[in-house]
């Protein structure tokens, strides 16, 4: 994974790609929270 570097030239962890998928973790585990908080909010109806 480099997008980072691709998209901004720019390399903040070396090339190794952990920063790219901290930002996919967090992503999805935001992803994941609204989802719940959705399908709760929606069931509490």
């Amino acid at each position: 994974m480099d997008f980072i570097e691709r998209i901004f030239h720019i390399s903040p962890d070396g090339g190794s790609g952990a920063t790219e998928l901290l930002i996919l973790a967090a992503l999805a585990l935001i992803v994941s929270v609204a989802a719940v908080g959705w399908r709760r909010r929606i069931s509490s109806r």
